[in-house]
């Protein structure tokens, strides 16, 4: 029986440790011990106390073990399934994330509406509750209530939430303002910290901000003789970036403008909230944004962030590849015009409703009502592009769509580096998948999707396109570890079988 325990928890250890793309001698190295013990582990014959299981876990991002329950999430998915009725689309993910960023601007009271309850949240409140921030959650769990200490202790941050979260980096440009020194852990090792921060420092150097990434931590200086003097140009149109100079600018004691800005959803919806703070902010929307910022914040604010276009785009893909008819309701349709656009031109069936306004006032939104549909792959090939191009997040769903159309679809992901290989994940399940580079995917379609049982990619949304392919296979399928998915969704499977799915979650350790 023992022996029958390590096996399983080597097989999950082996499974997590490839999609991720490590070798043996790789995760040994994050682990401090030897190739060969890590190959011990994965064929089961080595025993493995409960702490190491977690800082394997830790090391792959990858919940092999949670305490406190009997093991990690798994999905047993029986497909073939139509789905119908209607679904609400939820609150922004994204936006919740930067708004939890952005709470550290205030010296008052903030409280979020529908704030998505995921895992990326929760990583994230319990970095703001070790470094003093109070946050509890109110009327019936819906709304966040978040009120700050008079100083933050960022020597007691906790660094295991922090590591888990890939949105720590977004507490440069609030933190800038309170502390002249500071360290955070980052997520993801030196491949996030010395590469990728790079166009965040570009941005924040103008605000007297110097990092040195090291030993797992961004080490940071604050100059406080240094202010933006002249326009800030983005050498990279990207969200997080953006939000960073954004929350940098908001309490600078002048006018800050930012060129090249992204106009993405989530930034959208930052600009709103910093608006409610009182910071005047002009170009929403555009690439250009002229910040006038405010030394000192301190209102009680209420603000309600928008519904999330990318799991609205999630939803019309279940229903696109299981050929269902399904309104999605509240779908914020200004962030999902070229997706519908591109969709409309491969023969989708469907209708949509006068648009009215989300809570936040601002956000415009429709339901939209989606019929099965014959499609035929469409004539260009899809690649992502910054707002308004289609978005980033909603590549790999198409891939998915274009295995039910008619034809050929080149899918070209140019944004992440691995991301497409994921996607081959499909061809577990019956689909025709090309891979011809890390970043471009032939799709051949139509498919008859076939039930497999596999481990979750380790990608967000690779990882629901693998679901929803399962959803349209018959028979039944096993999607084993998906944390990654609860990272992003909440009660992603109970909301499917509402409408219609046969999904249920179980633990085997």
């Amino acid at each position: 029986m023992a022996d029958d325990y390590l096996v399983r928890i080597g097989k999950l250890i082996r499974d997590a440790r490839q999609h991720r793309g490590w070798t043996q001698s790789q995760l040994a190295e994050a682990l401090g011990t030897s190739q060969s013990a890590v190959n011990r582990i994965e064929r089961g014959n080595q025993n493995i106390s409960l702490e190491m299981i977690a800082r394997i876990g830790e090391a792959l991002d990858s919940e092999i073990v949670s305490l406190g329950y009997a093991g990690p999430m798994h999905l047993r998915v029986v497909g073939g399934r139509r789905l119908s009725g209607a679904i609400d689309v939820k609150t922004s993910k994204n936006a919740c994330v930067a708004l939890l960023c952005a709470s550290l601007l205030n010296k008052g009271r903030t409280v979020l509406r529908r704030v998505a309850r995921i895992e990326e949240v929760y990583r994230l409140l319990e970095v703001l509750n070790s470094i003093g921030v109070r946050t509890r959650w109110i009327n019936d769990g819906t709304d966040l209530e978040i009120v700050p200490p008079a100083e933050l202790d960022m020597e007691a941050i906790d660094a295991e939430a922090a590591v888990r979260t890939r949105s720590i980096i977004m507490f440069l440009g609030p933190l800038l303002h309170r502390m002249d020194r500071f360290r955070l852990p980052y997520a993801g090792g030196c491949d996030l910290g010395t590469r990728t921060i790079e166009p965040h420092m570009i941005a924040l150097r103008r605000f007297g901000l110097d990092v040195a990434a090291t030993e797992g931590h961004y080490h940071a200086v604050v100059d406080r003789t240094v202010r933006p003097d002249r326009p800030i140009v983005l050498t990279e149109r990207g969200d997080t970036v953006t939000e960073n100079a954004l929350l940098a600018a908001a309490r600078h004691d002048g006018v800050t403008v930012i060129r090249n800005a992204s106009s993405n959803y989530m930034v959208q919806d930052l600009c709103f909230f910093l608006e409610a703070l009182g910071v005047r902010v002009e170009g929403i929307g555009t690439t250009t944004l002229t910040v006038h910022g405010m030394p000192v914040i301190d209102a009680d604010v209420d603000y309600s962030p928008s519904e999330d276009p990318v799991e609205a785009m999630s939803l019309l893909a279940a229903a696109v590849v299981t050929e269902s008819e399904l309104t999605v309701r509240r779908v914020p349709i200004e962030f999902l015009e070229i997706e519908l656009a591109v969709l409309e031109e491969m023969g989708l069936d469907h209708d949509r409703t006068p648009e009215y306004f989300a809570d936040n006032g601002r956000t415009r939104l429709v339901d939209l009502t989606v019929r099965p549909s014959k499609l035929e792959a469409p004539i260009d090939k899809i690649h992502p592009m910054p707002f308004p191009g289609l978005n980033i997040d909603n590549v790999p769903f198409f891939a998915a769509i274009a295995a039910s159309a008619q034809g050929q679809t080149l899918i070209h992901d140019w944004v992440y580096d691995n991301r497409a290989i994921y996607l081959t994940d499909l061809n577990r399940l019956g689909g025709r998948l090309q891979l011809l580079d890390p970043h471009r995917v032939l799709v051949e379609g139509p498919t008859r999707w076939r039930a497999a049982e596999m481990m979750c990619p380790p990608a967000l949304r690779p990882a629901v396109v693998v679901l929803l392919a399962m959803m349209a296979a018959e028979g039944t399928s096993v999607l084993r570890n998906v944390y990654v998915i609860n990272r992003g969704y909440e009660d992603l499977a109970e909301r499917l079988n509402s409408i219609g799915a046969q999904i249920e979650i179980f633990r085997d350790i």
